[in-house]
Order: structure tokens, then sequence, then C-alpha cells
């Protein structure tokens, strides 16, 4: 079998490079080692319930995906914008949307959660993010996440109870060593969109940019054991012949096919699926805000009511709500420490309630630590690379990947 481009893994960097490739004429094969399109990016419907494998949101806001992606067919559902923090149980503060003010918005949690002044600064930090081209962002120093922040004088109850707890749900990891410079993509992502999700769950989207391809484009259940100059060698059909190879697979796939790849540490997460048997309108004022705790009081980075936003996401009535937790860990205490944690959220009993599903990601996103550069190098040897860990860990950036893959493929084919 032959093609101009061969492209390895199916998620939204290799089939972010195809279409871009097949604009342009190019005939491209993208081999998938599994049964479906979307790699990370991947839903489940069981029983009449959506559940997308760990707690994913699209953002309108980005400007790659909005460029690529129709909107109307996802049918997005935004999330309330702004964030529900559970200082003590029974009381449930509320940051407002921040893109109407930003500082009055963060005036509403109270002063549990730090000074006025500190408030202000962290204000003026997000809005400086959000008003700031991406090239000058990039351009700033680097340094932890940490550090930007209290050299910004965001500190005290502020950073501890708020910023931190929510930005562990973002990094997946808990002590803000990941670099300012995706902080300061990711604030500016908040003020300007708010976070949805599409009707028929987060693999809507793969399925949508899979389905711009010409038909017989991805071939799936077909792993790639060896890559080659101008060929690549899989693990039941032998050899697919190419005059260029892009390699759009997690890191630690890519680095197994490629000499001189690391494969970045990785992040993990394990999501749950609960259905509760509360009023739905008693949780969380009744929207699909997202909730942390403030004083962190056990393993749920976050949690949100779905189908107060996306009502399909359950049958009709449900009650479906995601939670996440660092690690892997689902034994039962973990489940048990989970439900006893949710009830101090919601500040309601969780006895009843039923866990629906749960999924472990032992490499849900690849850590991005100073010094970090959000354009990694994607030519190397005699093959080009994409995918998140060569830009930065978002749907944005591994879209963004694969169509720098693809641009310089129709470079090195002289295909304009």
């Amino acid at each position: 079998m032959n093609a101009d481009v061969v492209v390895i893994g199916a998620g939204l960097a290799g089939l972010a490079a195809a279409r871009e490739l097949s604009i342009h004429g190019i005939h491209v094969t993208v081999l998938e080692a599994s049964n479906h399109v979307g790699g990370r990016v991947r839903t489940d419907h069981i029983d009449g319930i959506t559940m997308d494998h760990g707690f994913q949101v699209y953002n309108p806001s980005y400007p790659e995906a909005a460029r690529v992606l129709d909107h109307e067919a996802l049918d997005l559902h935004p999330l309330t914008a702004g964030l529900g923090v559970r200082l003590k149980p029974g009381k449930l503060s509320r940051l407002g949307d921040p893109r109407k003010n930003f500082l009055s918005s963060l005036g509403g949690l109270g002063l549990a959660t730090g000074s006025p002044l500190a408030k202000a600064k962290f204000a003026n930090y997000a809005l400086q993010s959000s008003r700031s081209s991406i090239a000058d962002l990039e351009a700033r120093p680097d340094m932890t996440a940490r550090e930007a922040l209290i050299s910004a004088g965001v500190t005290g109850d502020l950073l501890a109870t708020v910023i931190q707890p929510f930005l562990t749900g973002v990094f997946l990891e808990s002590s803000l060593e990941t670099s300012r410079h995706f902080l300061d993509l990711v604030l500016r992502s908040f003020v300007q969109g708010t976070p949805s999700l599409p009707a028929m769950g987060m693999q809507a989207i793969p399925e949508q940019l899979h389905q711009a391809l010409p038909t017989g484009t991805v071939r799936l259940n077909t792993a790639v054991e060896k890559v080659n100059n101008k060929s690549v060698t899989t693990k039941d059909d032998g050899r697919v012949n190419a005059k260029l190879v892009i390699v759009a697979t997690d890191p630690t796939v890519a680095a197994t096919l490629i000499p001189g790849i690391s494969a970045p540490k990785g992040r993990s997460v394990t999501t749950w699926y609960h259905l509760a048997d509360t009023a739905a309108q008693a949780l969380a004022f009744g929207e699909s805000l997202l909730l942390i705790d403030g004083q962190r009081s056990g393993p749920v980075i976050n949690t949100v009511v779905l189908t107060h936003a996306v009502p399909s996401y359950a049958n009709h009535g449900q009650v479906l709500i995601s939670s996440s937790t660092l690690g892997v860990d689902t034994s039962l205490e973990a489940q048990t420490a989970v439900l006893s944690h949710l009830a101090r959220i919601y500040g309601a009993s969780t006895r009843k309630w039923e866990q629906v599903g749960v999924y472990p990601i032992p490499y849900a996103l690849p850590a991005m630590v100073p010094p970090f550069n959000t354009r990694q190098p994607i030519e190397i040897g005699h093959v080009l690379v994409a995918g998140d860990h060569r830009d930065t860990a978002s749907i944005q950036g591994a879209m963004v990947s694969g169509r720098r893959a693809a641009q310089r493929a129709r470079e090195l084919l002289e295909i304009r």
C-alpha cells in the first residue's frame, strides 16, 4: 500500500494533520492502533448515560479549534461561567462570570478567600493575560506558575483556597510547578470563553474531524511497530510506503518509534461519575458551576453537575455528576473517600448516590514544567511529529501541532 503521507495516530493531532493535507489534495493514510478515533478524547454511551474519559471540556475561544470545527454541529452547551468554592460544610461561595467584571466576581467570594488587594492583583494579572497576544505571553521569562503568581502579589488565602485548588484540576498537579507560559494561556482562554460540552460528548470533536476526511483515510486496529525512512511497518498488514511519515501518537508511543524523543512526565487523573438522588436544584445553585474545595479536605479536585449544562448526558430527570481525583486509585477505600468528600462539597447526603462509571487515566496530560517551549521541534530525523507534547497540553495545542506538521509536510513535498 502506498500514500503520499502516512500519519500514525488518529487522535486530535493526527486527524488535524490529515485534514490539512487532504484539503490540499495530498493522499493521506492514517493508521490507528485502537478501534476508535480521538486518542485520549473518548466518550462512552452506556444505558442512556454519556461519560467522557476524563473531565474534558472544550473552550470555543480556542482559535485553532474554532477555525477548523463546526460549533453549531457540535451543539455546544456551556458550563456556568465562574467557580464555586466550598470553604466549610454548608458554605459555598461563588465567583461570577469573569468576562463581565473579574474584580467584582472575585469580591463575591468574601474575605475568607483573601484580601481585596490580593484579588485586585490577581484580576489584573488575569486581565493582562487575556489582553496580551499569544506571542507576548510566550516571550515572558518562564518560571513556575506558583512563582509567577506570588511575584504578581497573589498570595495568602486567595492563592491557597481558590487559585491553587482550581489550577490543580487544570494542571493535574497540586504544587503549581507547571510553566507560567501555560498558566497565562489558561487564564487567557478562561477570561475570553466559557468551557462547553458537545451534546453527544467530547468524542464528537474527533468524530467531526474524521468525517471531514475522504472515505477510507483512517484504518483502525492497525498498530505500527516500526518507522522507516519512507515507510512504516504494521503489526498485521506489513509495510506501508509513503513519501513522508507523521508520528501523531501520545508521547510514550512516539518515544518507542522515534530515536531521540523522550516522553515528558505524565499527569494522571481519575474521573468518577455518579447519579445523584438529590433534587437537581438543590445542588450547586441549580447550575453547572465547577466546584472546588478551598480547604482541600479530601481527594476530589473538582466536581460539576453535568446535566445542569447538558441534559442529554443522562436519561430524562437523572442528575449526573462528574468528579475528578489525582492519581489512578479506584479502590473501595478511594470510592468511599470520594463520596464522603462530595457530601462536604455539595452539602448533601451522598449515601444513595450511584457510581455509574470510573475512568483512571495514567497519562492524561504531559507535564509542562519550565523552561517550557510551546513550540517544540516537529522535524526529527526523517519523520515529523505532532501531538500536544509538541505544543500545549490542550485541544488547542494538539490541533495546532497537527497543522504545523502538515504545513511542514507540504513544504517538504513542495505542494502549496
